[in-house]
């Protein structure tokens, strides 16, 4: 069972649970119980203080028609109201801070949940919809859990205190009172079972709207460049449009609680009215008397509207609180210090031993060191830096992208992996950096299966440079620290001078403190691609993947970084997915990837001999590359070259996978930044590299 069935069986696959059954957002709610208490506490003292007004009305009447004196009452009267306002007051401000600890809690534990999620499980949500609930859904919740719950019992203890001392003071007419509120009441809890169904269906209309929204945002250069802006406001107003209709439908059911108890409440009144006006004109009921039952009636008018309307606000609140719980219970990493990821704590599921959910223990919720202070992994003369054992490996339900792939990596030296789009080249980086768990087989670094080494020490000792080049809003400073927060001066100098960025750096207004806005904006596509380099270099990683890390970079600012990359290379192991033969050329050894399999290991110089599909690659280039290498490459290890000499047999022209190689069918679909051309296809007009991918060919890459 792989990593993200077994945590998605751990927590419950997705289902959602209510009070009693301890979902995430109620274990948050559970942790503030002293406080939501106290605010109700000081809630029901303004009820008692509400209660007694009509009761001291009534002895103020008593004493008016009596010519008794009247201190007392109004005394007693003036304390009832300035104790209701100061209670209510107080019941707000503690309801108010309640509901924000609470949603602080939902949103720390969420975004914890989201940044540790299991890749394959994240994928399969929409961003917008992902950002949608862990904003609007969270703030929902907030006052179903707060001020919904608060008024159902307040309101609750008003109504029910009224009608206590309703019968107190007349049985009969309650009893008619009751009569006329029964078949209101029915029809209101009614329409607020509707009203819940409603609004969940209106929330995950507006979660697909801000989804595609977002969608639509992300590549806005692409919409206009294609003319697409109309077809993307009629599509995203689609949406819009079902939302809409859904709201609507919410708002409608909203709007029949109130005037369906209003209706009771009149029809009350006017049977109350009818039949005690009636009873003081015979002498069989006090004036005073009939006046406290009015007043009662009245003070429980609002009240019994409240009550309903907290109803209604609860069930569009539990609507939230579902979708909310649904992502607490996305599958998570599994981290091999922490165990699988159970989903269940004392408190909260995932929780670990902190307070917040799905914050996994203190070391998986990055507590440990930082990255820039992970104890290496690797040593001189120790095990192969990256070992590849027998892999297999494929995206879903889809072809397998990798099957039975099989290499080393040296302690030291750049090491180069080449193939064809969909090859899976960028593949092989994301089951060492643990983004995916392999299907069998075994990935290691330093002699030590990933699996089992945590992923704070893997990250911290294997750099990463993606193809997208991704930076964050922020600025260049904040970029560069990002994996190294306590990177010193000297440091940020010397890998921005490595990674060729000093002279972009020394161009800017504030130099490393420029802002970039989002993904980067503001610096170019080598610019940034340069950035990405320097944040990895100042890691200090003993394991680097550079994923076509130069494809953005000028011929000069690719022979600075190339002379770089030696002098990295001398003291940790570089692996260098290449797309440029000049960067392959340079390579102490190159891996040859076709179809997902190893179809050979060697140097520029063997490879140029005996397997024709490199020799068609470098060929392609050198007639249409200017600058581009005339020979061989660096001189081969000796190693190397038994391992390369053990795959062409009997030393025949390599034109055929070797036997040992395993085969993989294309399973991974993403495009690539860039790829070798087709050994078939005639070089570019440009003199570049780029080709697209054979027509249904998926990249695996």
């Amino acid at each position: 069972m792989t990593t993200a069935e077994a945590s998605g069986r751990a927590t419950g696959g997705g289902r959602s649970e209510g009070p009693a059954g301890g979902g995430a957002v109620w274990a948050v709610a559970r942790r503030h119980r002293p406080l939501l208490a106290g605010g109700v506490l000081l809630g029901l003292c303004g009820v008692a203080a509400s209660l007694g007004q009509p009761l001291a009305i009534g002895e103020l009447i008593e004493a008016a028609g009596t010519d008794a004196s009247l201190v007392w009452p109004v005394t007693l009267m003036g304390l009832l109201f300035c104790g209701d306002a100061a209670f209510s007051a107080l019941h707000a401000y503690v309801i108010g801070r309640t509901g924000e600890g609470i949603v602080h809690g939902v949103r720390h534990g969420l975004v914890g949940r989201l940044l540790r999620a299991d890749l394959a499980a994240y994928n399969r949500h929409q961003q917008g919809d992902l950002f949608t609930r862990t904003v609007t859904d969270t703030s929902v919740a907030k006052i179903a859990l707060t001020q919904s719950l608060a008024q159902l019992i307040l309101n609750g203890a008003m109504v029910l205190g009224c009608c206590v001392l309703m019968f107190f003071i007349d049985v009969w007419l309650m009893l008619l009172t009751l009569g006329c509120l029964a078949l209101a009441s029915g029809v209101s809890l009614t329409v607020a079972r509707r009203l819940r169904r409603a609004a969940l269906r209106n929330r995950e209309d507006t979660g697909r709207f801000g989804a595609d929204l977002q969608r639509v945002l992300g590549a806005l250069p692409t919409v206009k460049a294609s003319r697409a802006e109309g077809r993307e406001q009629e599509r995203i107003s689609a949406h819009a449009d079902r939302a809409r209709r859904s709201g609507v439908q919410v708002s409608a059911l909203n709007a029949l609680l109130i005037p369906t108890m209003n209706v009771g409440m009149q029809v009350s009144l006017a049977v109350v009215f009818g039949v005690g006006m009636s009873r003081v004109a015979t002498g069989s009921l006090g004036l005073a008397t009939l006046t406290s039952f009015v007043l009662y009636l009245f003070y429980m008018v609002s009240p019994l509207v409240m009550f309903f309307l907290a109803i209604g606000q609860f069930q569009q609140g539990r609507a939230a609180i579902q979708r909310v719980d649904e992502l607490f219970s996305l599958p998570q990493e599994r981290d091999a210090t922490a165990g699988p990821d159970t989903g269940t704590d004392a408190e909260t599921p995932g929780a670990g031993r902190t307070e917040t959910p799905g914050a996994g223990t203190a070391e998986t919720a990055g507590a440990g060191p930082p990255a820039g202070d992970a104890e290496p992994a690797l040593r001189a003369g120790a095990a192969p830096a990256v070992e590849f054992r027998g892999v297999r490996f494929a995206y879903g339900d889809a072809d397998e992208a990798l099957r039975g792939v099989s290499f080393t990596v040296p302690a030291h030296g750049l090491t180069a992996v080449v193939g064809p789009s969909g090859a899976g080249k960028t593949t092989l980086f994301q089951l060492v950096e643990r983004f995916h768990p392999p299907a069998s087989g075994e990935v290691l670094v330093a002699g030590e299966d990933v699996a089992r080494v945590p992923l704070d020490r893997l990250r911290g000792t294997v750099g990463y440079v993606p193809q997208d080049s991704t930076a964050l809003r922020g600025t260049i400073r904040e970029n560069l620290v990002y994996a190294n927060p306590d990177a010193g001066e000297d440091e940020i100098r010397e890998a921005v001078r490595t990674a060729d960025l000093q002279d972009v750096v020394d161009r800017l207004p504030e130099g490393l403190d420029t802002p970039l806005g989002e993904q980067g904006s503001g610096l170019s596509g080598g610019q940034r691609q340069r950035l990405c380099i320097a944040r990895t270099l100042l890691q200090k990683p003993a394991v680097m993947l550079l994923d076509e890390a130069t494809s953005h970079l000028d011929s000069d600012s690719e022979r600075a970084f190339q002379r770089a990359l030696r002098r990295i290379a001398e003291r940790c192991a570089v692996v260098a997915i290449a797309h440029r033969i000049s960067t392959v050329a340079d390579a102490d050894r190159i891996v040859v990837l076709e179809e997902g399999r190893v179809r050979d290991v060697g140097t520029h110089a063997a490879l140029l001999e005996r397997d024709t599909l490199y020799r068609r690659l470098a060929d392609t280039q050198l007639r249409s590359g200017p600058g581009a290498p005339a020979g061989g490459g660096a001189s081969a290890h000796e190693g190397t070259e038994e391992k390369a000499s053990a795959h062409q047999g009997t030393g025949g022209e390599r034109d055929a996978p070797a036997p040992a190689a395993a085969e993989v069918r294309a399973g991974e679909d993403r495009p690539e930044a860039e790829s070798l051309p087709h050994p078939d296809a005639d070089p570019p007009a440009d003199g570049g590299l780029r080709t697209p991918a054979a027509p249904g060919t998926r990249s695996a890459s």
